[in-house]
């Protein structure tokens, strides 16, 4: 691996691009995966087309989509196990102020296909695509959402005409939830990259709600593009698969709204977070000495000029991400995964 060493924040040492490896199994399990797998794959084909080419389309009502959503997920075993929210103590939550609603905007960690689908099955929101060279988005739909997952990385839109701000998105659809995935690409869920410019453009008085999926074994995410056969093989041949989800504190596109997640803030109930049992670590790289030595994103890189009140919005967001997923924000970005695929098609080759 020191072919990839490049490839490793300095700060952390952290990998961001390199595939997960599959936990070894023992020889007698294969064929009860081998089975698995073939019984799983033409059921999944099947409500695949049936959901895609069909139901997406009718209107038949949130509440079927959203049960063969959820049938899909369950088909390849991928049991939702275990929900932590920011300021929510054990056994009571308040949905209208603690979840994301109507109106609102999510900002989801990007690691596997499986995500969107999660994310489309609880919140039903409007998808869509960041760039680290632009402040827009691209609306898009959860099939695109997934496929994304799977693709490589690009720098800028192939069609810059279909980029909306994320103010003229929730105009537009007023009633919606929106996701954002600032990332820009995907990770193999060991850190946090450096954020796309596109959260800026959101309404100030919109609530911006940092969510992240973490799943056990961690072999289904998807930092390399492509392996389609391989992902699917991971997916379906298991037993089953765990996700665990955490949704931080509501953020604002307004600093003046919002204190640093690592200060300590006041709920709703007045209580120190703190003093609740959140089950979350400590990330010592969310301090100020220590973030200095992270890297701005590639949005400066780009050109899409970001103010200092600004970085504090997208630093807010990606301090709450890197400590719901217990990981670090690292310095690599869309460009350095860019280059990163480059080496591995070759050595792959």
């Amino acid at each position: 691996m020191e072919k990839y060493s490049q490839f490793r924040d300095k700060g952390t040492a952290i990998a961001p691009f390199l595939p997960v490896p599959t936990p070894q199994a023992s020889v007698l399990w294969t064929p009860i995966h081998v089975l698995l797998f073939l019984v799983r794959l033409p059921t999944l084909i099947f409500l695949s087309i049936f959901y895609f080419s069909f139901l997406e389309w009718l209107p038949v009502g949130t509440f079927v989509k959203t049960c063969v959503l959820w049938v899909l997920l369950a088909v390849p075993g991928v049991w939702w196990v275990d929900l932590q929210v920011d300021g929510v103590k054990r056994g009571g939550i308040d949905a209208q102020r603690h979840l994301p609603q109507a109106g609102t905007i999510i900002a989801s960690s990007f690691t596997s296909p499986l995500d969107p689908l999660y994310l489309a099955g609880i919140f039903c929101p409007i998808f869509t695509r960041s760039y680290p060279g632009t402040k827009k988005v691209e609306p898009i739909s959860l099939f695109r959402a997934i496929l994304l997952a799977f693709s490589s990385p690009t720098v800028s839109p192939s069609n810059p005409s279909a980029l909306v701000t994320l103010k003229a998105l929730h105009a537009k659809y007023p009633d919606a939830i929106i996701c954002v995935f600032p990332e820009c690409t995907t990770t193999n869920g060991r850190g946090i990259l450096p954020f796309s410019p596109s959260l800026l453009t959101a309404d100030p008085k919109t609530k911006i709600f940092p969510v992240n999926v973490r799943y056990t074994p961690g072999d289904v995410t998807t930092p390399v593009p492509g392996n389609y056969i391989s992902w699917f093989w991971k997916l379906l041949s298991k037993p089953t698969h765990t996700m665990r989800v955490r949704i931080a504190h509501r953020i604002f596109n307004n600093p003046s709204l919002d204190t640093p997640s690592s200060s300590i803030f006041n709920n709703q109930d007045g209580v120190r977070v703190d003093e609740l049992d959140m089950g979350y670590d400590t990330n010592i790289f969310n301090s100020p000495h220590m973030r200095n030595g992270i890297k701005q994103g590639n949005a400066e890189k780009e050109g899409s000029r970001v103010s200092a009140d600004e970085q504090k919005v997208l630093d807010r967001v990606g301090e709450d991400l890197a400590r719901l997923g217990r990981v670090k924000r690292v310095g690599l970005g869309v460009q350095e995964k860019i280059s990163f695929l480059k080496v591995w098609s070759s050595r792959r080759r």
